[in-house]
């Protein structure tokens, strides 16, 4: 497979990462990204145990991320006069290391910008897959053929709705939805990274806001069915959260005004990524991070797509046939992602009625929530990862 022309649709943290390994291993790479530049800002993800630690720095961006790093956040829960109810540590919401989604992206699209092709601005509108390659046809640029096509395109991929079918069939609204808003002023600090801050979090049932931290200046969380309104406008965006939370008290009069300064808004559901019947490939088409199996929120988004990027490039550098190659990558990563990400952050922390408040904070304060925190450590690190760069290093030498 060495040599061979690949598509990767998605310039966010999978993306990037496969681009990286599958430059690395000889094949030439093009990523097209809908948005017109490369994505700053957004909100903090983290990595978690020695399986993510691993491949980042085999890929030899470990040192990079730790110099960005936002921090670690405790959320303290508060009732509408302040005073403390609960508190979630940030050991466990934050991982080994957090640090804003922009800034990763940026640390990964500089380690590969110079060797694969970017297309910013455009997106695939159709796939043809046949024996010999895959046609695609973009909206903005030529159509071209590539050997292989993978979506790295996030929980709305179009290349999975393209090559699988509709989202409805493949993703799960879990009943909330979420919004961040605002990159948080930690991660502006010129000084430097810290390491912890605090944010403070208000529910009233079926409802959560929280101020300050290293995750954004803003975070919120509702139970919703699903709703209708515009995912690419900022004014919508705000004009639901404004809503949403008209009625509460707290700190939300001030946060509700400050929010339409904002240009960083980032609505959208709590869903699930189901493709167990389906699998992760077919044909010479490939999902990659949350468009394979995406969990908003689950606390593993970012470290299954390191991996998975990572695992299906490997498979492919040792394997010459690419159906092999996807086949393993499928076992591989559905035996991973059966225990990592299948939690249900909004109804942890927007629960729908008072009494599931009052039981949240409980079990925050309670030696179950240990467990839950070191069954998540465990979950992280269930994976048999082999080391790919040596075995490909190998066969070279060879």
């Amino acid at each position: 497979m060495r040599n061979k022309t690949v598509l990767i649709s998605g310039a966010s943290v999978a993306g990037p990462a496969l681009a990286y390994w599958l430059n690395r291993y000889g094949f030439a790479v093009t990523v097209v990204e809908r948005a017109p530049t490369l994505r700053t800002g957004g909100q903090a993800i983290d990595f978690k145990g020695e399986t993510h630690r691993i491949v980042l720095e085999r890929m030899g961006i470990w040192d990079d991320i730790q110099q960005q790093r936002t921090g670690t956040t405790d959320m303290v829960f508060v009732d509408e006069a302040g005073k403390e109810l609960g508190v979630m540590s940030g050991d466990f919401t934050g991982g080994d290391v957090e640090i804003l989604r922009g800034d990763l992206a940026a640390i990964m699209y500089k380690k590969t910008a110079d060797e694969c092709e970017y297309l910013f601005g455009d997106s695939i509108s159709t796939l043809t897959d046949t024996t010999d390659g895959v046609f695609v046809e973009f909206e903005r640029g030529p159509a071209r053929t590539f050997d292989l096509v993978f979506g790295a395109d996030g929980i709305h991929s179009r290349v999975r709705k393209l090559a699988f079918g509709p989202e409805k069939d493949f993703v799960k609204h879990l009943g909330h939805y979420y919004c961040v808003a605002g990159a948080s002023p930690w991660s502006l600090d010129a000084d430097g990274p810290r390491d912890r801050a605090t944010a403070y979090a208000h529910n009233t049932p079926g409802r959560l806001a929280v101020s300050g931290g290293s995750k954004a200046q803003q975070l919120y969380m509702f139970a919703a069915e699903e709703l209708d309104y515009d995912r690419n406008s900022t004014a919508d965006q705000q004009r639901v959260i404004k809503q949403t939370y008209a009625d509460i008290g707290w700190e939300l009069p001030r946060m509700l005004t400050e929010i339409d300064a904002f240009e960083d808004v980032f609505l959208d559901s709590i869903s699930k990524v189901d493709m167990k019947k389906a699998g992760y490939t077919k044909g010479r088409v490939a999902l990659v991070g949350d468009s394979a199996y995406g969990n908003t929120l689950g606390g593993f988004g970012t470290g299954l797509a390191i991996v998975g990027a990572y695992v299906i490039a490997g498979e492919l550098a040792v394997t010459d046939d690419h159906t092999t190659a996807f086949a393993n990558y499928d076992e591989i990563m559905r035996r991973y992602t059966k225990l990592a990400g299948n939690s249900n952050a909004g109804a942890f922390l927007a629960p729908k009625t008072a009494r599931g408040i009052k039981m949240r904070n409980w079990f925050m304060n309670s030696r179950m929530f240990t467990l839950m925190m070191k069954y998540s450590d465990s979950a992280a690190n269930n994976i048999d990862l082999r080391d790919y760069p040596a075995l490909v290093t190998q066969s070279v030498a060879n």
